[in-house]
């Protein structure tokens, strides 16, 4: 084949056989560069020894992103060729805008698959770091690693980046009024993480809405409510909110009732029940009492004026039974106490085991539980005959 004939042919077309060589010698050469840089990669983040296991989950992660940029390269190479070795105009500025964003999105994949591999790994009771902070530092870290990559997208596009930051300055202000409610919903987050109110995974009650919080966000916390809706709730309210927190407790979870006995039982074995039951609760494997032994955390370095160590963790062991109340219907014995397990469905269990316990025993006393009646009494008069 005459090769001054081909060149003609392609020549109308801005080719020749010179180009079409370089151009698939280009294909090759990235092709066997980007292999080669793979394996470099996944190897170099391997040596890592904190990430060694996760390297293939890392790797995979930002792979497609990768190849992406490779392909970018090839292109602006090939236009490069077929410019005859120069650069086309503005497509140059183009090429390097799209390297900004696509290396952003490098760094952002790597920071969210870092993080979420490491938080599978923390176990919160051997970490002092709430998971809820490491995922609003998150947050905050990608909304700075785009900024600084929007930054620099805006910086190779020409745009004067002392004017855009200079016009954030005057602009501030108008922005801070326009959005303070998302800033103050920011400052309740700071509020919530820092106060250690609530975390994730606690059952809490605030403003009539209450479940169990599926994430502490930077504008709103999530809740899964028990009839298994999601709710959100902006942080500013939560902040300034009275929240109850269910699961700020570590041992003791409250039983209390009234048993209603009827008024024709026996002072004496009125007596013997209450001992009994006394007794029968002050005995129980999951009845919290004086002599229940619980481990408390370790003190933190910090000096706190704490009124008591066991309101500070939550921590119950009240036991009263008493005769209470003389009722419209009943005689009233209070029953006030706690389990040791703070779980809903052990508790549930314990409190079912202690109220079969005191029927048997109000059994064993000749007492009967009293239920509303009403005696009426009639009085006969004699007629007076007139």
């Amino acid at each position: 084949m005459n090769i001054e004939l081909v060149n003609e042919f392609l020549n109308p077309y801005g080719l020749s056989i010179f180009k079409i060589v370089i151009i698939l010698g280009l294909f090759l050469g990235i092709y066997f560069i980007r292999k080669v840089l793979f394996d470099l990669i996944q190897s170099n983040i391997s040596k890592i020894i904190s990430l060694k296991k996760y390297s293939k989950d890392i790797f995979n992660s930002i792979r497609k992103l990768l190849e992406t940029i490779f392909i970018v390269i090839n292109i602006e190479l090939t236009l490069y060729v077929y410019n005859d070795f120069k650069t086309i105009g503005d497509f140059s500025t183009y090429f390097n805008m799209a390297y900004a964003i696509l290396i952003t999105y490098v760094v952002y994949t790597v920071l969210n698959t870092i993080t979420s591999i490491k938080l599978k790994d923390i176990n919160p009771k051997e970490t002092k770091i709430k998971n809820e902070i490491l995922n609003v530092s998150l947050k905050l870290l990608n909304v700075f690693t785009w900024i600084v990559g929007i930054l620099i997208v805006l910086y190779l596009a020409g745009v004067e980046l002392t004017a855009v930051i200079s016009g954030l300055g005057i602009g501030g202000l108008a922005v801070a009024l326009a959005s303070k409610d998302s800033l103050a919903n920011f400052f309740g987050t700071l509020s919530i993480l820092f106060s250690d109110v609530f975390s994730q995974g606690d059952w809490i009650a605030v403003d009539g809405k209450e479940g169990t919080v599926v994430e502490i966000g930077l504008r709103v916390t999530k809740l899964r409510t028990f009839d298994n809706a999601l709710i959100a709730i902006p942080n500013a309210v939560l902040a300034n909110k009275d929240v109850r927190n269910w699961n700020k407790r570590s041992l003791g979870r409250r039983i209390k009732m009234h048993l209603g006995i009827k008024y024709d039982s026996k002072r004496e074995n009125i007596q013997n029940a209450i001992s009994q039951i006394y007794n029968m609760l002050d005995q129980h494997n999951g009845i919290a009492t004086v002599n229940t032994k619980h481990s408390y955390k370790e003190n933190s370095k910090r000096a706190r004026a704490i009124l008591s160590k066991d309101d500070e963790e939550g921590i119950k062991k009240t036991l009263l039974v008493y005769l209470d109340s003389f009722g419209d219907s009943s005689i009233n014995i209070l029953i006030y106490c706690f389990s040791k397990s703070v779980k809903w469905q052990e508790w549930l269990e314990v409190k079912q085991d202690v109220m079969l316990k005191m029927m048997e025993i109000l059994e064993n006393n000749s007492i009967e539980f009293a239920f509303p009646s009403l005696s009426i009494y009639h009085e006969n008069k004699l007629e007076q005959k007139l």
